[in-house]
C-alpha cells in the first residue's frame, strides 16, 4: 500500500465489538456501549491522522505516513491483562485501568518521521497526551522499538461529549516487521532452541535499527544534493 492509498474509516481494520463478550463480562449491554465508544475514538484518531497525511503530501510532496492500522482489544485479551495486573474483570475495571483498548499503529519510512508525527499530534488542541514511552531511544530488553503514546480525545455522541483514551504506536516499517515476528514467538509455548531464536531476534533488532538510522542519513544526503543542485 502506497502513501496515497491509506485506508479510510469505511475500510477500518477494526473488529467491531467482538461477540464473545458474554463469556467474559457479565454486563454485556454496558460492555457493548463502552466498546462502541472506543471504536468511535479510533474513527476520530484515524481521521486526524489521515488529514495530516493528506496535508503533508501536498505541502512537502512526501508523506511520512506509510500505513495506518487499528484494532479493538478482544474481550479475552482484556480479561487476561486485567488478571495479570491484579484487577477485577469487569467493564468498570477495564475503563479505569486499561488505556490500550483502542489502538492505532502508524507506520513511517524513517525514524525522524515518527517524532514529527508525534509532535503534530501533540500540537492538536483537542488531543491530550497522557503518557509517552519512547522505546526507540530506550528499547526493551528483547530489542523491541516503537514510540507509544496514550492520548485522550473528546468524542461526540448523540447525547454527550466524552473523553476516550487510545493508544498510538508509531514505528518504522522495519520495526513493525521485527515486532510481528517477535509477537509470533511470544505465543509459541514450546519452540526448539527458543533461547537461541530470541538471541538472534535481539541481534536482528539492533541491525534493523542501524539500518533505519543509515537510511535516514542517506535520505538527508540525497535531499541536500537536490537542494544544492
Amino acid at each position: 500500500m502506497r502513501n496515497n492509498e491509506l485506508r479510510g474509516p469505511t475500510a477500518i481494520d477494526t473488529e467491531i465489538i467482538p461477540n464473545d463478550s458474554e463469556h467474559v463480562f457479565e454486563k454485556e449491554a454496558l460492555y457493548q456501549e463502552v466498546m462502541m465508544r472506543y471504536y468511535c475514538a479510533i474513527l476520530e484518531m484515524r481521521t486526524k491522522l489521515e488529514v495530516l497525511s493528506g496535508d503533508l503530501s501536498i505541502r512537502y510532496r512526501r508523506n511520512p505516513i506509510e500505513f495506518i492500522e487499528s484494532r479493538l482489544k478482544k474481550p479475552s485479551s482484556i480479561a487476561r491483562k486485567l488478571k495479570r495486573l491484579g484487577y477485577e474483570v469487569s467493564v468498570e475495571s477495564m475503563q479505569a485501568n486499561l488505556s490500550d483498548i483502542a489502538g492505532i499503529r502508524v507506520l513511517c519510512a524513517y525514524i525522524d518521521d515518527i517524532y514529527e508525527i508525534a509532535r503534530m499530534l501533540a500540537r492538536q488542541r483537542d488531543v491530550t497526551i497522557i503518557t509517552v514511552k519512547d522505546y526507540i531511544k530506550n528499547p526493551k530488553d528483547n530489542g523491541y522499538r516503537s514510540y507509544h503514546m496514550i492520548v485522550e480525545i473528546p468524542v461526540s455522541f448523540s447525547d454527550s461529549v466524552q473523553p476516550v483514551r487510545c493508544e498510538i504506536q508509531i514505528r518504522t516499517i522495519a520495526m513493525d516487521f521485527w515486532a510481528t515476528l517477535d509477537h509470533d514467538m511470544q505465543y509459541k509455548k514450546q519452540v526448539e532452541d527458543s533461547e537461541k531464536i530470541m538471541e538472534e531476534l535481539r541481534e536482528c533488532a539492533d541491525i534493523i535499527h542501524q539500518t533505519d538510522e543509515k537510511m535516514m542519513r542517506l535520505r538527508e544526503r540525497i535531499h541536500r544534493i537536490d537542494e544544492e543542485g
